[in-house]
């Protein structure tokens, strides 16, 4: 029988040599870390897919909260993007995150970088939110996107908030968020 003691060094060993490999892979080719990465481009073809029909859809609603004042989407826009790495660090940039955020919408807008010749708005889809504050996207291909959407309070003291979330569509099934 082998002491399990012995084995504690080999397993040290491994494990530096593993760090070491993946603190290389760049130089040798392999992914960047994420902190290493530059900014990324915009690029058409990393919209593609999103321009297909699909099955698949998202079902959402706003029942956003600041304490006790509830937020509403009545009959605002809700914009969804998809996600390529440029609309990834896209929305980093605007809402400092590329999962979920509320933040000011004047803070949105002036974190909002110039760019010139970026059209990507042929593969935003849009739809508007009920006087329940739900909304719908339907036709939608298997893949992440971004839904966006202001929302403001339904009685007392509050002011405006941009909403933006993360869903993926799988399985051409309808996907439910809620912000």
């Amino acid at each position: 029988m082998v002491n399990r003691m012995s084995r504690i060094p080999t397993y040290f060993a491994l494990a530096g040599a593993a760090i070491t490999l993946a603190a290389c892979a760049s130089e040798l080719g392999g992914p960047a870390p994420p902190h290493a990465s530059g900014p990324e481009r915009f690029r058409a073809e990393d919209f593609a897919w999103s321009a297909d029909a699909g099955r698949g859809g998202i079902s959402g609603r706003v029942a956003y909260r600041q304490g006790k004042v509830g937020y509403s989407c009545a009959r605002a826009t809700v914009v969804l993007t998809p996600e390529t790495p440029w609309t990834r660090q896209r929305m980093r940039i605007l809402y400092g995150s590329s999962e979920a955020a509320a933040e000011p919408p004047e803070a949105v807008r002036a974190r909002t970088p110039s760019e010139p010749g970026q059209d990507y708005s042929a593969y935003v889809r849009r739809t508007t939110c009920d006087a329940a504050s739900h909304f719908a996207f339907n036709g939608l291909p298997d893949g992440a996107w971004y839904a966006i959407t202001i929302a403001k309070p339904t009685s007392g003291p509050g002011s405006t908030v941009a909403l933006m979330k993360r869903v993926t569509t799988r399985n051409g099934r309808v996907t439910p968020i809620e912000f």
